[in-house]
């Protein structure tokens, strides 16, 4: 078995974190017993391109439960958990090519090892592993079944290529399924943003203005905790109906250009690049902290903050930069603009993610079902239901069903007033 871990003396560790997450994660616990009886995936060649984390470590379980061979590569060069790498390898026996910290080169080396795999099904968390397929291995594509994507980073590059006419597989936009956005972006986006920005900078949230980029799901999320620890918060918005949305939910909201002045600490959730640049740097107040949420760190404009530093970058604590401006004022970087969650925390809580993998789980024994185009598709909605049921049911809560009488007046069209 091939695999590129950091040490596989860390596997015990790894073990142990992959077995408390595995507690919270129910919904997942009985896809995966399932699948073991079942083997829908039987015989299938999987390359996924994830966070390697405690979370993705027992969705790779489920996946392999259900007769599939896998192989593991980072979505994201600081996104690895080094002893859950290692516990897939040793204790799982699945291939693992991922490294946290590993430079540009290695991560694209990671990819192609997955690549050359020969997958049949593709996950995917940003659409690197699918771009890098499409532009160096375009004859593998016509092989695939179907691809998984978990971001809306990644589900917006596809659509693009699909819109160009340049996707030559079908691909699954899992990042858009309620059962992921809803909680996934909101739930869990929040919580493990806010708790990658304390872990990294110690800092009382209580009465600090923090700037949230973006009022999407993710930024919602972000927002909302934020505020419940006390912080005073400002979103920022280019689309008018989400910053309409963001000022009714009691948030200030204006442009980037005046939170700029008054922030203390900016979070960036955009998808989109270079939302905090030079022009704000320049009126940033002195000890501003910037850090990103999104899926690429594109989103700080590092190279500029770099231009304008008259001092050497200086790591001042773990995950956190110091650049000193030539007005003197300084301005803190974390984890190097990479995902903060992900980088500085664990990313997001069991939980959570119990309903994302389980989405992506049961979309692929789903997908291999099918015979599609070339395309971006939604998740079925019997699967999204089923999901939602089991979910409450492990959570001890039970809903109302219509009765009859109710079915049939939702479907007529004679009764009125």
């Amino acid at each position: 078995m091939k695999y590129d871990v950091k040490d596989l003396n860390l596997a015990e560790q790894g073990r142990k974190r992959i077995e408390w997450a595995d507690n919270e994660m129910p919904v997942l616990r009985e896809i995966r017993r399932r699948f073991e009886q079942e083997k829908p995936l039987a015989g299938k060649r999987m390359a996924a391109c994830l966070h390697i984390t405690a979370e993705t470590a027992n969705l790779a379980r489920t996946l392999k439960a259900g007769g599939a061979e896998l192989v593991l590569c980072a979505s994201n060069p600081l996104s690895t958990q080094d002893d859950v790498a290692a516990a897939l390898v040793k204790h799982y026996q699945i291939s693992v090519f991922a490294i946290k910290g590993e430079d540009k080169e290695t991560y694209y080396k990671h990819i192609h090892e997955c690549l050359r795999f020969d997958p049949v099904i593709t996950m995917d968390d940003g659409a690197d592993l699918v771009s890098t397929l499409h532009s160096d291995y375009p004859d593998k594509c016509d092989r695939i079944y179907a691809s998984m994507e978990e971001t809306t980073t990644g589900v917006i590059r596809l659509r693009a290529m699909h819109k160009d006419g340049k996707l030559r597989l079908p691909v699954f936009a899992v990042n858009d399924a309620l059962t992921k956005y809803l909680f996934d972006n909101r739930y869990g986006t929040g919580q493990s943003t806010v708790d990658g920005i304390i872990r990294a900078t110690d800092l009382l949230l209580a009465g600090k203005k923090v700037v949230v980029a973006s009022y999407g799901w993710c930024g919602r999320g972000v927002a909302m905790r934020m505020r419940g620890m006390g912080a005073h918060v400002i979103v920022t918005e280019v689309d008018p109906i989400k910053a309409l949305e963001a000022a009714m939910d009691g948030f200030w909201v204006m442009p980037m250009k005046e939170a700029a002045r008054i922030g203390d600490l900016f979070a960036t959730l955009t998808g989109d690049i270079h939302v905090l640049r030079e022009e704000h740097f320049a009126v940033m107040k002195d000890g501003a902290m910037v850090a990103n949420s999104g899926h690429f760190n594109v989103e700080i404009d590092i190279p500029a903050l770099e231009r304008m530093a008259s001092k050497v970058r200086r790591q001042v604590r773990n995950f956190v930069d110091e650049y000193t401006l030539a007005n003197g004022h300084r301005i803190f970087l974390l984890a190097e603009g990479r995902l903060i969650n992900l980088a500085a925390a664990e990313g997001h809580p069991a939980s959570v993610m119990d309903m994302s993998f389980a989405t992506q789980a049961l979309t692929t024994e789903y997908a291999l079902k099918q015979k599609l185009e070339p395309g971006v598709y939604n998740v079925p909605r019997e699967i999204e239901d089923y999901i939602s049921r089991l979910k409450l049911q492990t959570m001890g809560i039970e809903i109302d069903t219509l009765s009859e009488e109710q079915q049939r007046y939702l479907s007529s069209w004679e009764m009125g007033t």
